[in-house]
């Protein structure tokens, strides 16, 4: 397939920060996927909450099937628009590997854990884990990515964080944050993917748990019209049929509407290049002002029905003290932190990147180690 005038060329790619030679078989943004999937911190997103913690059930969502499912929602919806597939698919497979355990809340925390010390962004901890964590390479740290691949995992950042990173890389990854810029379209279908794919699976994890009921999702414009005109064609449809049957129709139904409201965007704007994306202040890949207000409103039913149930408030309760209990424990005993762990400017920064790259299940381990209580226990 031919890529689009406005579409990242792996040809022209911006580079790396190490120049490598290019491999024989593979375009360098292929090249940099297979880097993502044979990577340390990928294999570690299947043992790391989504909204349901890890050890509560085998078919709820994990970080590393959320990324697999923004991956094939992205590679559709960028076949139609003739964007880079690959680099749809870097982005996709790598925007979560900086996520701590736990979800929002062992981010949440961290964050607070840090606040005299930089504090901690998940999305700022993803660009980490492949500029310096991963330790695969003899030549450098990290996995040496290309600018395209670096631009789209950095998915949000501070104006502080941006600002130091400018200083490390002149006119590199942060500066859009800086001067208002976008980021290339693959990048920016990324992010729309992956709220497309969360606001999806949460409503089937949460039905699947038990606290969300269709009676209560019908009262949400985006799930009621494709659960009304499923039953309408399906009479008496129940269970898992009903809730694949659904949940397909609001995937499509938002993946078109993607595609139509870009397609516009992008016949308004008439970008022909790539840096001619950058120089815009607003998103070009976007939905339509009536799947925006649906997607809107069905977040924030899951926010306060999902999110805020108190079943789930109650595991985030304890799952924070996990997370307290063991930066306060690196902090005090630098010596527990693995020898071998790599570098940070701070012993503090140290701590933070050892505990985001724990997975839920050893982060329970090494609370329960070092303070003798099994805290999950009873759940």
């Amino acid at each position: 397939m031919s890529l689009a005038p406005y579409a990242c060329q792996p040809a022209l790619s911006r580079g790396r920060r190490m120049p490598e030679a290019p491999a024989p078989t593979r375009t360098e943004f292929q090249r940099d996927r297979d880097r993502i999937i044979h990577s340390t911190a990928f294999r570690r997103l299947v043992y790391k909450t989504q909204v349901f913690l890890n050890h509560e059930g085998d078919l709820f969502r994990t970080r590393l099937t959320h990324s697999l499912e923004v991956a094939q929602l992205g590679r559709s919806i960028a076949r139609s628009l003739q964007l880079e597939e690959d680099l749809v698919e870097t982005v996709a497979l790598a925007h979560d590997l900086g996520h701590t355990a736990f979800g929002h809340v062992g981010q949440d925390v961290l964050n607070e854990c840090m606040r005299d010390h930089g504090g901690f962004e998940h999305n700022l901890q993803s660009l980490r884990v492949v500029d310096q964590l991963e330790q695969r390479y003899p030549q450098f740290d990290g996995l040496n990515l290309c600018f395209e691949s670096r631009e789209g995992i950095l998915k949000h950042c501070s104006r502080s964080n941006a600002e130091r990173l400018e200083r490390a890389e002149p006119g590199g990854v942060a500066r859009r944050f800086l001067v208002g810029g976008q980021p290339s379209l693959e990048a920016q279908l990324c992010n729309l993917a992956d709220e497309v794919a969360y606001n999806a699976h949460d409503v089937d994890d949460g039905v699947r748990s038990g606290l969300l009921t269709w009676d209560m999702l019908e009262q949400v414009p985006l799930v009621r019209s494709h659960l009304l005109a499923t039953l309408d064609e399906h009479p008496g449809l129940a269970g898992k049929r009903l809730a694949c049957e659904v949940i397909r129709r609001m995937l499509s139904a938002q993946v078109y509407d993607i595609i139509d409201a870009t397609r516009a965007a992008l016949r308004a704007a008439a970008p022909q290049s790539v840096d001619e994306v950058r120089k815009l202040h607003e998103p070009l890949v976007r939905f339509s002002g009536q799947m925006r207000t649906e997607s809107t409103g069905l977040k924030r039913f899951l926010f306060a029905n999902l999110y805020r149930h108190p079943q789930v408030l109650e595991k985030r309760a304890r799952a924070e003290q996990v997370v307290r209990d063991l930066f306060a424990h690196y902090l005090a005993h630098p010596s527990d932190l693995p020898a071998d762990f790599p570098g940070a400017d701070t012993h503090p920064r140290r701590c933070a990147d050892y505990l985001a790259g724990m997975t839920d299940r050893f982060a329970l381990r090494e609370h329960a180690r070092v303070t003798g209580t099994h805290i999950m226990d009873g759940l």
